[in-house]
Formats: structure tokens, sequence, C-alpha cells
């Protein structure tokens, strides 16, 4: 009976990752990089606060809020849109599509209204 070892369970883990998500469509990918992108902003404002300083903190503060909303909303958007989703089978996606709208433009209301 030959071990595997670690770094063959991990190897076989993100090719099946991969094989899976290799079957998701191209909208589920293209909101998915949209919350990479989101994710990938907020952790380079926060660096950056860490680097220079949090002076302005409202202003940091609100960067960083702006950039978790959108990511939250476009993972709602994400669970709405999938067809594999039972839960939301009867919702057109206008709908999810104009809901995310109109709650991305109430978190930047609040958000502007924030930075004073």
């Amino acid at each position: 009976m030959v071990k595997s070892s670690g770094s063959d369970d991990a190897r076989a883990l993100i090719r099946s990752l991969r094989v899976a998500y290799s079957a998701t469509p191209t909208t589920l990918k293209i909101i998915d990089l949209y919350v990479c992108f989101a994710v990938l902003t907020a952790l380079i404002q926060a660096v950056y606060m860490g680097m220079v300083g949090s002076f302005p903190f409202n202003s940091f503060l609100s960067g960083e809020l702006s950039c978790i909303g959108t990511a939250v909303l476009a993972v709602c958007l994400r669970i709405q849109v999938n067809k594999e989703n039972k839960e939301f089978k009867d919702l057109p996606l206008e709908r999810a599509f104009a809901d995310f709208v109109l709650c991305n433009l109430v978190l930047h209301l609040v958000i502007m209204n924030f930075l004073g």
C-alpha cells in the first residue's frame, strides 16, 4: 500500500477544482472575476493604509466598505443568476441585475454620505 503525500493530495484537489470550474458558465466566471477584483482592491487599500497611514480615516473606511460591500452584492448576484440554484429559478436575470444595480446605488450613496 502506497501512501500519498500531502502535495499529491493538494494537486489532485486543485485538478478536480479546475475540472469542476471549467463547467461553470461564462456569466458566473465574469462575476467571480469582479468579486476577485473588489477584494483585491480592498487588500491593496489596506496595505496602503498600513504603509502610509490612515490620516483621513473616513476615506479609508469608505473605500474598504465600498469594496467589500460591492463584493458581497456581487456574490448575491452570482447566487441569483446561477441556474443550478433552485431557490431563484423563477427570478428573471434582468430582475437580479436590477437588484444588484439598485443595491450598489444605495451602498455608494451611503458611502458618499459617510465621506462628508
